[in-house]
């Protein structure tokens, strides 16, 4: 990811660009054109395609916050997912594509969340839990088929499992007596975990992708500089022609 200017956005019905990486959905697929360089300590290029096949296409949209200042919109909850970036790094697995809509800083409305996507019989499950500024808590989980109907369901227990190596709190739905397990780091920051998780939900033992956010310490005056040096910038970048 590079911060980039305003020169460096185009937009059509079909095709997103920042730079010289792209998002284009055919009407089937979407396919993800990366071109990047990844941030400090190991400076490298990342270089490469994605190719998102949804099983179906979701018109869901979920208010995050009750004067709708947040809105999460899961395109395709349940997906089959190509990776070829930087010719050694190839694999196929189980995938989805969502997204997040705001007008307001997230941590002027939340103070932490958890969500999670994981995969469940030919579909997904979401659980969302938020503890917002107001006082109010949102606790919400979605069940998807693979034809993309959507219902609301009773998420099982709230469960901690271990802290983040940031010491971020961690706790996600599990079946009474599971404990939660990480399997996979995907990004540690001081604010912020992402990882595969293990839980159970149904009896069904499944692994899907986690985050936890601590707006709190997001918020912090002293650790969002610390952005700026994770996050190569190119302000001047434009397109040619």
């Amino acid at each position: 990811m590079t911060d980039r200017g305003e020169g460096a956005l185009r937009q059509s019905q079909n095709t997103f660009e920042v730079g010289p990486s792209s998002l284009h959905w055919d009407g089937e697929k979407l396919t993800i054109d990366v071109f990047e360089v990844s941030a400090p300590p190991i400076i490298s290029r990342v270089k490469g395609r994605i190719t998102l096949t949804p099983t179906a296409l979701t018109d869901v949209e979920m208010l995050l916050h009750p004067e709708g200042t947040h809105i999460w919109r899961p395109f395709a909850p349940t997906a089959k997912i190509d990776v070829d970036l930087n010719k050694d790094l190839q694999w196929s697995g189980h995938g989805y594509f969502d997204s997040n809509f705001g007008t307001r800083a997230l941590e002027d409305d939340f103070s932490y969340w958890t969500w999670g996507r994981f995969p469940v019989g030919d579909g997904s499950a979401c659980f969302y839990d938020a503890n917002r500024r107001d006082g109010s808590q949102l606790a919400v989980g979605l069940s998807f088929d693979a034809d993309g109907s959507a219902k609301v369901i009773d998420p099982p227990p709230l469960t901690p499992f271990n802290r983040s190596i940031w010491a971020v709190r961690r706790e996600t739905r599990a079946d009474p007596g599971y404990r939660p397990k990480q399997v996979k780091m995907m990004l540690e920051a001081p604010f912020y975990s992402r990882a595969a998780v293990r839980t159970k939900i149904d009896g069904e033992e499944t692994t899907g992708v986690y985050e936890a956010l601590d707006l709190n310490r997001f918020r912090s005056p002293l650790l969002k500089p610390m952005l700026a040096v994770r996050v190569p910038r190119r302000p001047g970048w434009v397109f040619d022609g």
